[in-house]
Protein backbone atom coordinates (compact mmCIF):
# COMPACT_ATOMS: atom_id res chain seq x y z
CA UNK A 1 0.00 0.00 0.00
CA UNK A 2 1.09 3.48 -0.28
CA UNK A 3 2.21 5.87 2.31
CA UNK A 4 -0.12 7.40 4.56
CA UNK A 5 0.04 11.23 4.57
CA UNK A 6 -0.85 13.02 8.01
CA UNK A 7 -2.14 16.40 8.25
CA UNK A 8 -0.38 18.22 11.26
CA UNK A 9 -1.98 21.17 12.57
CA UNK A 10 -0.04 24.02 13.46
CA UNK A 11 -0.24 25.26 17.16
CA UNK A 12 -0.37 28.54 17.03
CA UNK A 13 -1.53 31.28 14.55
CA UNK A 14 1.34 32.67 13.75
CA UNK A 15 3.19 29.53 12.00
CA UNK A 16 0.04 29.03 9.72
CA UNK A 17 0.14 32.70 8.81
CA UNK A 18 -3.58 33.76 8.71
CA UNK A 19 -6.41 33.61 11.04
CA UNK A 20 -9.27 30.58 10.34
CA UNK A 21 -12.96 31.84 9.44
CA UNK A 22 -14.15 30.54 12.68
CA UNK A 23 -11.23 32.52 14.66
CA UNK A 24 -12.29 35.77 12.96
CA UNK A 25 -16.18 35.41 13.15
CA UNK A 26 -15.59 34.42 16.75
CA UNK A 27 -13.86 37.61 17.75
CA UNK A 28 -16.14 39.33 15.97
CA UNK A 29 -19.29 37.85 18.11
CA UNK A 30 -16.84 38.46 21.22
CA UNK A 31 -16.31 42.60 20.13
CA UNK A 32 -19.56 42.83 19.01
CA UNK A 33 -20.83 41.72 22.24
CA UNK A 34 -18.39 43.57 24.26
CA UNK A 35 -19.46 46.69 22.39
CA UNK A 36 -23.14 46.40 23.83
CA UNK A 37 -21.77 45.48 27.42
CA UNK A 38 -23.82 42.34 27.64
CA UNK A 39 -22.97 38.80 29.57
CA UNK A 40 -22.31 35.38 27.30
CA UNK A 41 -25.64 34.17 28.85
CA UNK A 42 -27.96 37.72 27.63
CA UNK A 43 -26.87 36.77 24.17
CA UNK A 44 -26.83 32.88 24.35
CA UNK A 45 -30.07 33.41 25.60
CA UNK A 46 -31.36 35.08 23.25
CA UNK A 47 -30.34 33.11 20.49
CA UNK A 48 -31.12 30.10 21.61
CA UNK A 49 -27.77 28.29 22.48
CA UNK A 50 -26.39 27.31 25.38
CA UNK A 51 -23.28 29.74 26.85
CA UNK A 52 -20.93 27.10 26.80
CA UNK A 53 -21.66 26.84 22.99
CA UNK A 54 -21.42 30.53 22.44
CA UNK A 55 -17.99 30.66 24.66
CA UNK A 56 -16.47 27.86 22.05
CA UNK A 57 -17.49 30.05 19.53
CA UNK A 58 -15.96 33.50 20.57
CA UNK A 59 -12.78 31.50 21.16
CA UNK A 60 -12.65 30.12 17.88
CA UNK A 61 -12.71 26.56 18.95
CA UNK A 62 -15.67 25.89 17.27
CA UNK A 63 -17.48 26.66 13.54
CA UNK A 64 -20.93 27.83 13.61
CA UNK A 65 -23.37 26.70 11.45
CA UNK A 66 -25.48 29.56 9.12
CA UNK A 67 -28.78 29.01 11.01
CA UNK A 68 -26.47 29.36 14.83
CA UNK A 69 -24.84 32.22 12.48
CA UNK A 70 -28.21 34.08 11.96
CA UNK A 71 -29.45 33.28 15.40
CA UNK A 72 -26.13 35.41 16.66
CA UNK A 73 -26.31 38.08 14.79
CA UNK A 74 -29.97 38.44 15.65
CA UNK A 75 -28.92 37.79 18.66
CA UNK A 76 -26.60 41.41 18.45
CA UNK A 77 -29.02 43.35 16.65
CA UNK A 78 -26.67 42.98 13.65
CA UNK A 79 -27.55 41.41 10.47
CA UNK A 80 -25.99 38.32 9.04
CA UNK A 81 -24.43 40.45 6.25
CA UNK A 82 -23.02 42.54 8.46
CA UNK A 83 -21.52 40.29 11.02
CA UNK A 84 -19.84 38.56 8.64
CA UNK A 85 -18.71 41.33 6.75
CA UNK A 86 -17.32 42.89 9.57
CA UNK A 87 -15.16 38.86 10.35
CA UNK A 88 -13.94 38.98 6.44
CA UNK A 89 -12.40 43.27 7.54
CA UNK A 90 -10.85 40.52 10.07
CA UNK A 91 -9.02 38.57 7.48
CA UNK A 92 -8.42 41.23 5.00
CA UNK A 93 -7.17 43.92 7.54
CA UNK A 94 -10.04 46.32 6.37
CA UNK A 95 -12.18 47.81 8.93
CA UNK A 96 -15.66 49.63 8.33
CA UNK A 97 -18.14 49.30 5.64
CA UNK A 98 -17.10 47.53 2.41
CA UNK A 99 -17.77 49.27 -1.09
CA UNK A 100 -17.37 47.19 -4.43
CA UNK A 101 -17.11 48.77 -7.67
CA UNK A 102 -18.97 47.06 -10.55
Amino acid sequence: MGEVLRFQRPADKTVRGEPLWREAVGQQLREERAATGERLTDVAGRAGVSTQYLSELERGLKEPSSEVLAALAGALRLSVADLTSRAVGRLTGLRGPVALAA
